[in-house]
């Protein structure tokens, strides 16, 4: 059960209305988290530059199973029915491929390095061993992709974080739960 409601059209604050409706034009519908998310200007919009930004980060299997791999660890359910629907239908993930992001791994050797990598960095809170940045960077992710990696990591655990604290109505294809897969 919602925690708080999604806002109205003639509820969202006039400095979150040109995000929001960017969101809606781009997805086709307001999801429920952004109309939520949209009730404080201050964080909806730095949210969006930061999701702007990360979306020239890496390519779009990786920051898709990066989602899912961070949003399983943060038991994030609203997150993972947003990121399995994407990483389906906008990254072309098949239904193996988006389980194995959840477990954190692909069968792809490069993403499966990136993976892992971003999964150690929420179970540890970023305290990875020199081995796990040496696993990484061997894979060939440069420093700057580290960064990014990184970075994803926070900007999915934010959104993981708001929707476990405010759970809104899911509004995507529900998921079966991990001990499921």
């Amino acid at each position: 059960m919602p925690r708080t409601a999604a806002l109205k059209p003639e509820r969202v604050p006039a400095d979150s209305k040109p995000t929001l409706d960017m969101f809606t034009k781009n997805i086709g519908f307001t999801p429920n988290m952004m109309s939520t998310f949209a009730a404080s200007p201050i964080a909806f919009n730095s949210w969006a530059t930061l999701l702007g930004s990360l979306s020239k980060a890496l390519d779009v299997k990786t920051r898709d199973s990066i989602g899912l791999a961070v949003s399983e660890v943060n038991g994030c359910d609203y997150c993972l029915t947003v990121h399995s629907f994407t990483a389906e239908h906008m990254a072309k993930l098949p239904a193996n491929e988006i389980i194995l992001a959840r477990m954190g791994h692909a069968s792809d050797p490069k993403r499966d390095a990136a993976i892992q990598f971003a999964r150690k960095v929420i179970v540890a809170r970023g305290k990875v061993s020199d081995a796990d940045l040496k696993a990484v960077r061997d894979a060939g992710y440069t420093d700057a992709n580290v960064m990014e990696i990184v970075a994803l990591v926070a900007m999915y655990s934010l959104t993981n974080f708001f929707n476990n604290v405010f759970d809104p109505e899911k509004d995507f294809p529900v998921v079966a739960p991990a001990g499921a897969i």
